[in-house]
């Protein structure tokens, strides 16, 4: 089992009831938004790791999260980008995407669910 990453999420679809599976993520921070993640839900509605990447595509070796955050100092921005047009259908929604910007301070783990349904969503700070 791998460990989690210190950025986690979970969608529910409010109107089904039930996870949200499949729905592509992108993960940006750093300075400048200089690290970009992506993935997607898994059968229960969660990402709980990042696959590694690099700040420039062709460079080796790529960075994890854990090695990101690892080497900031202080406390950093980074955004979740829900592509909510994906899962809906682009026509079949009002937000094509659901954006959240939060704070991240060293050292600590940050859970981020949402919430959603063509025409809401809301989040809020997990455990």
């Amino acid at each position: 089992m791998e460990a989690k990453d210190p950025i986690t999420c979970h969608i529910l679809d409010t109107t089904a009831g039930c996870p949200a599976m499949g729905v592509r993520v992108r993960l940006e921070g750093g300075s400048s938004s200089a690290y970009v993640f992506t993935s997607s839900t898994d059968e229960d509605g969660r990402i709980t790791v990042w696959p590694p990447r690099s700040s420039d595509p062709g460079r080796v070796p790529a960075h994890t999260l854990h090695h990101v955050l690892g080497e900031m100092d202080g406390a950093s921005t980074w955004t979740l980008r829900f592509d909510t047009a994906g899962y809906f259908g682009d026509r079949n929604t009002f937000f094509p995407e659901a954006v959240v910007v939060f704070r991240v301070e060293k050292g600590q783990h940050y859970h981020v669910p949402l919430l959603f349904s063509p025409y809401s969503y809301t989040t809020y700070r997990g455990s």
